[in-house]
């Protein structure tokens, strides 16, 4: 299983257009078959296999095959244009072994802990988890913090179709019998992350020819694995930090490091131009992130993203919920996916070597023959799920929705993680209410519901204060450009002043 993922993965981060998300959503149906300590260890091979597929198109066609790999772009290619695409690749390897591996070492112990923690939460604390994983995934994306709030919101009213989780009573169903029972995640990840994606790819490659260029050597030598090391252990722990934060993700943490390594290396002009500093810090904070990510999943039951959004819904599908209890009653689940990460880091540092000479052939396979076959089966994937036209609509609905998010500079993943993280809010948040007949006290009378109600409060003046200085900052600038035009010496005659 493991194999298999990591191979799929590769190969999904090499060919761009479908995503981790979209593929993993894609072969839901294909679980249902499947012990669930193998499903899930099969999809979080292609999670983590895919963030270093996508490392090649990168550095050789400066195309992210994966949005975690967009940093590896500015520093690969130019690496690849002066003859050392293989040396971006092997240190890439290198380092997206060593962040996965310190990664695991921290699921490893952390995770148990974690999940004994939240044995004690009640509906308060859950409620205020998942406001804070909604906020902070509207913040940390890329984007407007109000643009991600504003899809996020989109995403909750979305979740509020179907059977009120309280009274029973049907929501904003408007006569449908199949919105009944909601909408499928299936479908919306499958339109959002799958299809979505795949218009803006055809989109974005007309009248563009992908050639790729020569790799040459792939092993680092001595010096250039003394350049690295230093960005490799700060990417491994900057990637497993921002991992666990709900948003964080395996994106924000490759550009955390891109600009830590920016701003601690000795001659910045070197960035951008072929700084192997700039691949090695990245590539490792990103592929340690993805692995980091599974802590809130698997001992909280919250998703960090959007991928991880999709893993949880194919734990439900199994009949397992993740959270705190996930240890005690599935620890073939729990413990099976931690040891299944290193034998897959094993395993992605001894294929991706060797093979990337045969990654690169692929990257020769026209767009206008991929696109229509992963349509294809895209659609046939979403109606296995319950063998219903309704969702092959909805996946097409959304798929519409995707693209015009990404095209008007709007994330869709805010919209995806706030319907999962809805019901989880809506639930919790009114049984609170229940509890305390109606009073809102109660989300602070526990210690973990006050920590998170006052780290909410200092991150909101946090963004209060950020856009005040910027507001005062702009002023500035403009009354000292009105100053020094004011200033200016009258034109002399025969001069036109333009």
């Amino acid at each position: 299983m493991v194999l298999i993922g990591v191979l799929a993965g590769n190969l999904i981060g090499v060919l761009p257009g479908l995503g981790s998300a979209g593929t993993i959503a894609l072969l839901l149906p294909i679980t249902y078959a499947l012990p669930p300590e193998s499903a899930i260890i099969m999809l979080a091979g292609i999670f983590y296999g895919s963030a270093y597929g996508g490392t090649i198109t990168s550095v050789l066609l400066k195309i992210p095959g994966e949005a975690t790999t967009i940093v590896t772009t500015f520093d690969g290619h130019a690496m690849a244009k002066k003859g050392q695409g293989g040396v971006a690749l092997g240190i890439s390897a290198i380092g997206s072994f060593i962040g996965g591996t310190v990664a695991i070492i921290g699921l490893l112990f952390l995770a148990a802990p974690f999940a004994k923690l939240a044995l004690e939460f009640g509906p308060p604390e859950y409620a205020l988890l998942a406001f804070a994983g909604i906020i902070l995934v509207s913040y940390l994306t890329n984007g407007a913090f109000l643009r991600g709030a504003l899809v996020a919101g989109l995403g909750l009213l979305l979740a509020t179709i179907g059977q009120d989780p309280v009274t029973g009573a049907n929501r904003f169903t408007f006569g449908v019998p199949d919105l009944a029972s909601g909408i499928s995640f299936a479908a919306v990840a499958m339109g959002l992350f799958g299809i979505g994606e795949l218009i803006s790819t055809v989109e974005g490659s007309k009248g563009t020819s992908q050639t790729a260029l020569g790799y040459g050597r792939v092993l680092p030598n001595r010096a250039e694995m003394r350049a690295s090391g230093g960005p490799i252990a700060r990417g491994s722990i900057i990637g497993f930090l921002l991992g666990v934060l709900p948003g964080g993700g395996a994106t924000i943490a490759s550009m955390a490091s891109y600009g830590l390594e920016k701003r601690l290396g000795k001659d910045r002009s070197r960035f951008g131009q072929g700084a192997i500093e700039g691949v090695a810090g990245p590539e490792t904070a990103n592929n340690a992130a993805a692995n980091s990510s599974f802590i809130p999943l698997l001992s909280l039951g919250i998703p960090a993203n959007t991928t991880m959004a999709v893993i949880f819904g194919a734990l439900l599908l199994q009949g397992i919920t993740p959270g705190p209890l996930l240890v005690s009653s599935h620890p073939e689940v729990f413990w099976g996916v931690i040891v299944s990460m290193f034998i897959g880091n094993i395993v992605l540092l001894a294929l991706n070597i060797p093979l990337v000479k045969i990654f690169t052939r692929l990257l020769s396979a026209p767009l206008r023959y991929l696109a229509p076959i992963t349509l294809v089966v895209t659609l046939v994937g979403v109606y296995s799920v319950n063998n219903t036209m309704f969702d092959v609509w909805v996946a097409l609905g959304f798929g519409i929705v995707g693209y015009v998010l990404k095209k008007y500079g709007f994330e869709p993943a805010p919209l995806a993680l706030a319907f999962v993280l809805g019901p989880l809010l809506e639930s919790n948040f009114r049984r609170s209410l229940l509890i305390s007949d109606g009073s809102f006290t109660i989300f602070a009378t526990s210690p973990v519901a006050l920590v998170a109600l006052v780290a909410g409060a200092i991150f909101v003046t946090f963004l209060v204060l950020r856009r005040i200085t910027a507001r005062s900052a702009s002023k500035r600038s403009s009354q000292r450009v009105e100053a020094s035009t004011s200033t200016d010496p009258a034109p002399q005659p025969g001069n036109k002043k333009k």
